[in-house]
């Protein structure tokens, strides 16, 4: 039977387990610093392994940007994580998420597009549709649909391979385990480390409005312009999941985003692990332990950060290794993105396909841009000026899952860039009306009943994001996702500073809620801790 959801219960808001005076007083193997999905896993995997494991979580909500909210009466809202994808089956099977309550709603109507011209485009999860979507729009590109889809699935085999294999689960896989991989092949190398979107689109489609439909998905959460080299990289980074054994597949989390997390807090505390909220961490003393701000020490031979790489420089203060410290600032931490969350009377009503609950209302939808378009809108925002009209990409949690809002009412979580961090002019308390505007104009664009649609909206710039959830700068991701900082070249779960290790977003194998970055990490340090591959076995059992 499953577990009683407790953390969800009180929306993640648990509260401390004993006074900070007799949790300072106990011992303990490790303290992970962060109650996000991340931290939550690795807390979990040691706590399974008899690690006496404290987390300590500065805001007073668990979860991170995985959580749930309840910012209107009668909502359940992801303020910022709203779509799972990446989240790997092992630690869905090996954590028994699914026996607590995870229950997965695929989004199978895929992504839908509309055009200026009136005409659309629907890409669901199904080929023979897909195929005869694309022979409506451009018969000819019909050859290229699938060149374009292979290679994606040439790469994702050699790289993400069901089972053991998985270079997801390598702790840091090299550039020579890579070219192993993929056996000469040039398409899906330059696809992993060099094309730009607008190079992957230009060379698969002719037709200029199926560009424009994928262009958006080689920027997400990235601070650059889908004509920068890399950023298809970002595509297949998203695209490279295989949620319920379907490559690729996407959906919802029934309840919303922030059961993952929830579910994770759960597993983590059945096992045995300690969470106490409203705890924040002043300082990181490596081998020994860490300080609260209000001036406690708790003392643990491990500490695990969650928190992203500049703030876990931030907490080491002098006792930072050098080079690392040069690594953690080279990685660009700078967000772009803006996410608004909005309640509606009704779904928007797009031109191209009218209708008030379509079969794209089921999946995701983006507002396309042009190549030019993009490249000025990118231009704009590092100016700390706002683009003429934001890319948008919608989702309605409330189609799949009712109860997550009062009855007869939508939810639409729309993500969109590019916004800047610091606007030349004024700041994101005096302009946050504008760029709500400014992204709702451009969903209206394409579905004009939006504005009278709207009951309430909350949107969160990055300094917001970087508030709201401990982000730096944010950056959604922990920092870029491009090919410079990925891989071989991402922060690695061990550091150079005594007993401390990191687990979330900054480690391979990325961003976005994937969980698997606290897996590999607890691994690590059980490795470390244990000495025996048997027993990193019986960790994990």
């Amino acid at each position: 039977m499953p577990q009683p959801h407790r953390t969800a219960d009180r929306l993640g808001m648990i509260g401390l387990p004993a006074p900070i005076a007799e949790l300072a007083s106990r011992r303990w193997d490790a303290i992970v610093i962060g109650a996000g999905h991340n931290g939550l896993t690795c807390a979990a995997y040691l706590a399974r392994a008899g690690k006496r494991v404290l987390v300590l979580e500065a805001r007073k909500r668990v979860g991170g940007a995985c959580t749930l909210d309840d910012m209107w009466p009668g909502y359940r809202i992801s303020p910022c994580a709203y779509l799972v994808g990446l989240l790997h089956e092992r630690v869905i099977r090996e954590l028994d998420l699914i026996g607590h309550g995870f229950e997965f709603i695929p989004a199978t109507a895929g992504m839908f597009v509309p055009f200026d011209d009136g005409s659309s485009l629907q890409l669901g999860e199904d080929d023979a549709r897909c195929e005869a979507e694309i022979r409506r729009l451009r018969p000819a590109d019909l050859a290229g649909w699938r060149g374009f889809c292979d290679v994606k699935r040439r790469l994702r085999d050699a790289l993400r391979p069901p089972g053991d294999a998985d270079l997801w689960l390598d702790p840091n896989p090299t550039r020579e385990d890579i070219e192993r991989r993929l056996q000469g092949d040039d398409e899906a190398r330059s696809l992993l480390f060099d094309w730009s979107m607008v190079e992957f689109v230009e060379r698969f489609f002719d037709d200029e409005r199926l560009q424009m439909a994928y262009l958006g998905q080689g920027v997400i959460g990235t601070n650059a312009s889908p004509h920068d080299p890399g950023t298809a990289s970002i595509h297949f980074h998203h695209n490279s999941g295989r949620m319920e054994g379907v490559a690729g597949m996407w959906g919802y989390v029934k309840g919303g985003m922030g059961m993952v997390s929830f579910i994770l807090c759960d597993v983590a505390r059945e096992a045995g692990a300690v969470v106490a909220t409203d705890v924040e961490v002043a300082r990181i003393v490596p081998g020994r332990g860490v300080e609260l701000a209000g001036g406690e020490r708790i003392d643990a031979p491990v500490v695990v950060s969650n928190a992203d790489p500049r703030v876990t420089l931030r907490l080491l203060g002098d006792a930072a290794d050098p080079d690392w410290s040069a690594q953690v600032r080279s990685v660009p931490i700078v967000g772009c993105t803006v996410k608004l969350n909005v309640a509606l009377r009704a779904l928007p009503n797009f031109t191209a396909r009218p209708g008030p609950l379509m079969e794209h209302h089921f999946g995701q939808i983006n507002t396309p841009l042009s190549k030019a378009e993009w490249q000025t809108a990118f231009e704009s925002a590092r100016s700390g000026r706002l683009p003429e009209r934001l890319w948008t990409e919608l989702y309605f949690q409330t189609v799949h899952d009712p109860g997550v809002a009062p009855e007869g009412v939508q939810t639409m979580s729309v993500f969109a860039q590019y916004v800047p961090y610091a606007f030349d002019e004024g700041n994101w308390e005096t302009r946050r009306d504008e760029v709500t505007q400014l992204a709702l104009a451009s969903i209206g664009r394409y579905a004009p009943n939006i504005l009278d649609a709207v009951i309430a909206v909350e949107t969160l710039g990055p300094p917001d994001i970087e508030k709201k959830v401990g982000l730096t700068g944010g950056h959604i991701f922990q920092g870029e996702c491009l090919p410079a900082s990925m891989w071989e070249r991402r922060l690695t779960a061990r550091t150079p500073m005594k007993g401390l290790y990191l687990c979330g977003a900054c480690t391979h194998p990325g961003g976005s809620v994937i969980a698997v970055n606290g897996r590999n990490a607890a691994m690590e340090i059980l490795t470390g801790v244990l000495q025996s591959q048997e027993m990193r076995k019986w960790a994990i059992t």
